[in-house]
């Protein structure tokens, strides 16, 4: 019998730092943290930014009780208390880091009370309207800028940064040259893990997969193929209950005629 594995703390993963590349994986609900841990990955996150997410987060905990797990703060912290108070209650609800994409004024707030964030440089979609959908860091101007802001982010606090979309080559000489953990999501194998979240890696959903992403299995058309199960498993028991086939004697209670009677006889004796 295996023995539970060690929990990562944020010092474990500090002192693993160019010393291997951690898996990472983006689950969304308890069966699919249940089936990362098992699987052996590294780290975790999930969403934090919804009373939905929220709400599931224990149970993500409850489900991969030996895993790191880092929740994503809600986008829009309307000020550095705010997000102090969204970081306590990840960490109160099982979170082992909170990741915020919020400016370096935000994450300093919240990394001066011992909160544990994870920043987000490179392409990041929720400020996409300032860059487009795109690599980030291809110009020598854009490089430049991008290694400033990781040394920003470095200096307000932040323990780790999710680096998505970035050369690759540009993304192995910025790990190179923070203290910080960065995390690859489409930057290439020269980061300190390499990100990707369940829904490409499991192929379930329609829309087109990213360029960095690969699909290991297709959970779309399980999907369907289980709707159309549906639809014909109810289809029979429709047909089933209008011709008579249901309930059928196996699904019956059976009642002994003669004490059947005698009910019927009283009954009627009270009339």
């Amino acid at each position: 019998m295996l023995r539970p594995r060690k929990k990562y703390t944020v010092y474990d993963l500090q002192q693993l730092k160019g010393k291997r590349c951690l898996t990472h994986i983006h689950v969304k609900s308890p069966e699919e943290a249940t089936a990362a841990e098992a699987a052996g990955v590294d780290l975790m996150s999930c969403s934090f930014d919804s009373p939905e997410s929220q709400a599931r987060l224990p149970r993500l905990v409850e489900a991969a009780p030996n895993s790191f797990l880092s929740a994503a703060t809600p986008h829009g912290l309307a000020s550095p208390e705010e997000a102090i108070r969204v970081g306590f209650r990840a960490l109160e609800a099982g979170a082992s880091s909170v990741y915020c994409s919020a400016s370096p004024f935000i994450i300093e707030a919240m990394a001066r009370e011992g909160i544990p964030v994870v920043g987000h440089l490179g392409l990041v979609p929720r400020h996409v309207t300032w860059t487009g959908y795109r690599a980030i860091g291809k110009t020598e101007a854009e490089a430049r800028l991008l290694f400033d802001r990781m040394k920003t982010l470095e200096a307000a606090g932040a323990y780790a940064a999710e680096l998505e979309c970035v050369p690759h080559n540009l993304a192995r000489f910025l790990s190179s040259q923070t203290r910080m953990l960065l995390m690859s999501l489409g930057s290439g194998t020269g980061c300190d893990t390499q990100f990707l979240f369940s829904c490409d890696i499991l192929g379930d959903y329609e829309e087109r997969l990213p360029r960095h992403a690969k699909a290991y299995r297709n959970f779309l058309e399980e999907h369907r193929r289980l709707q159309r199960e549906r639809v014909a498993a109810f289809s029979e028991y429709i047909a089933d209950v209008r011709e008579g086939r249901f309930p059928g004697p196996a699904n019956l209670i059976e009642m002994d005629d003669t004490t059947l009677q005698k009910v019927i006889t009283a009954v009627g004796e009270k009339k």
